[in-house]
């Protein structure tokens, strides 16, 4: 059984990030992510991609969840951000690659690109801060 998981967008891609835009969804190569707010999800996205923080991310490598790789990814605060939040600092994120096959494994990207986690992810990601997300059975 699989959920959709749709994440809180606390911002979008940077003017760093490097994509070929004649593929859809997009090839990002290097993600740069400009946060405008953050209420404290532990999973956030900006299409076509996914950030988590380190929190999460270790959770997710201590349960051997499946169909996701990590890669770097740049932070920054827009000057919206700095100007709501002036003094509020951010976690370590890292960019969530999602390599998964469909049913197969606990990450994958349905044919309508959305998210999509095993049981077994969901109930890791409750332990987390994931109050913003939309989550539907698949």
């Amino acid at each position: 059984m699989y959920k959709v998981i749709e994440p809180v967008v606390a911002g979008g891609l940077g003017e760093k990030t490097q994509m070929d835009n004649s593929f859809f969804p997009p090839v990002v190569k290097s993600l740069h992510y400009e946060f405008d707010g953050w209420l404290g999800d532990d999973i956030l996205e900006s299409f076509p991609c996914y950030i988590v923080t380190n929190a999460l991310r270790s959770g997710i490598e201590s349960e051997n969840l499946t169909g996701v790789i990590f890669d770097n990814v740049t932070i920054y605060k827009s000057e919206t951000f700095l100007e709501l939040y002036p003094d509020k600092d951010l976690p370590i994120f890292f960019w969530l690659k999602i390599t998964g096959e469909e049913n197969k494994d606990d990450f994958f990207i349905t044919k309508k690109n959305g998210l999509a986690i095993s049981e077994r992810a969901y109930l890791l990601l409750e332990k987390y801060d994931i109050q913003g997300a939309d989550i539907e059975d698949l």
